[in-house]
């Protein structure tokens, strides 16, 4: 009897694979307040299927999940922070406004493709505007762990994985010789 990969058990659980089309293109934006009804399905449906991994998974990192990850097309994602009790962020229509030079470089992981873990630089704070279901924008700064996840998912919207941000000679690294399950990621205070 073989082990069920980790990218299988995603796939089972309904999260498109990588070299799926819908992954490598621009999320279209919703126009809002017209699409509210298209957007709230869309959010049911991200938090339907962070329920469904977080059965299966456990992320001390905090997790999110983009719309194009559970094929559908559209400018919607969650994160979910790592911290007790810490709300989840919907993020629609998302634009990074700023973001400090300062950065640093830890794993991540993907739920579309989670058999191997990368090392990611990202800039530790961002600036980041959405828009609310009213259709007003909202500007929210990030920082840290917190910055690196939405920062991953916006990436989704753009069609882009986290391997297009690992620097030019650095290889993603199997699961198996990932030493961090279960911790998460240090930021000096």
């Amino acid at each position: 009897m073989s082990e069920v990969r980790p990218s299988q058990q995603m796939r089972a659980l309904g999260v498109v694979q990588q070299g799926a089309p819908v992954l490598a293109e621009s999320a279209r934006p919703f126009e809002l307040p017209a699409e509210r009804e298209a957007v709230e399905h869309a959010v049911e449906m991200l938090f339907a299927s962070i329920e469904r991994i977080a059965r299966v998974h456990t992320f001390a990192k905090g997790m999110g999940i983009a719309a194009p990850q559970i094929g559908i097309g559209r400018a919607a994602a969650v994160v979910q922070p790592a911290e007790e009790g810490a709300g989840a962020i919907v993020l629609l229509n998302p634009r990074v406004t700023a973001a400090s030079e300062e950065s640093d470089v830890q794993y991540e992981g993907c739920l579309s493709f989670f058999d191997v873990r990368g090392l990611v630089p990202r800039p530790l704070r961002m600036t980041v505007e959405t828009t609310a279901l009213d259709g007003t924008t909202v500007t929210t700064v990030y920082e840290g762990g917190l910055a690196r996840l939405v920062a991953h998912e916006i990436d989704h919207l753009d069609g882009h994985l986290y391997l297009d941000r690992m620097r030019p000679g650095v290889d993603p690294i199997p699961v198996e010789q990932y030493r961090q399950t279960g911790r998460s990621w240090a930021y000096d205070s």
